[in-house]
């Protein structure tokens, strides 16, 4: 799962993980946040998600971080937006008003870039990394997060013998032993959702939910 095989599957076209419209547990989900005007969104491992766009419309500026360079040219030509590019330590950024992507590794953010984001949206980052992985993702980089900073997690729960990921099941035990340390965790939604797959019902799925948790990270 490095960042090869992330560049390849967008090369390639491979991206079945990309939703052509507003992802409805978000849309639903991120009032509950309660975040006040203007706050900046992390949103990590983003693609060319139609997500960012909905947040920024919603008045926040956004901050995503993406691999591969096709991923955020397509996000900026199919939204219509023309970006300011420069590069830093960190990558090649593409900023487009209240938008800013990142072209680069994640995991290199440091605290000074992500010291202003007062939320986090992850639909895709969490379950689109193997377990050891997930770990580093929350040990260290959300570590650099400020306190008080809010997030709406989205995750998978299926039989894990039954289907190679990515995505991979991310079940409550997992979201509470990687988040409880630091975070308030409060799962606030769990739906099955496995008639609406029929790709992971082609793939020998028996069981598919979703579940929607509302994190906040705790002062140190």
């Amino acid at each position: 799962m490095d960042a090869a095989f992330w560049r390849q599957r967008w090369e390639e076209g491979r991206i079945g993980f990309h939703r052509d419209r507003v992802m409805p547990l978000l849309e639903q989900h991120w009032p509950s946040l309660g975040l006040a005007p203007g706050s900046r969104v992390f949103v990590p491992l983003c693609g060319k998600t139609l997500d960012m766009a909905w947040l920024a419309s919603r008045g926040h500026r956004v901050l995503g971080v993406e691999l591969s360079r096709i991923a955020v040219e397509q996000f900026m030509a199919e939204n219509g937006l023309v970006p300011t590019i420069h590069e830093s330590p960190l990558g090649t950024h593409f900023v487009a008003g209240a938008i800013e992507i990142i072209c680069g590794d994640a995991f290199a953010l440091d605290t000074t870039t992500l010291a202003d984001c007062m939320a986090v949206y992850d639909r895709a980052a969490l379950i689109a990394l193997p377990q050891p992985m997930r770990d580093t993702y929350v040990r260290e980089l959300h570590a650099r997060l400020p306190a008080g900073c809010r997030e709406l997690l989205i995750t998978l729960e299926y039989p894990p013998h039954e289907k190679a990921g990515p995505p991979f099941p991310v079940d409550a035990d997992e979201v509470h032993r990687l988040y409880d340390r630091d975070w308030q965790v409060e799962c606030i939604e769990r739906r099955d959702i496995l008639a609406a797959e029929p790709g992971f019902v082609a793939e020998g799925v028996t069981a598919l939910h979703t579940a929607v948790w509302r994190l906040e990270r705790q002062a140190s």
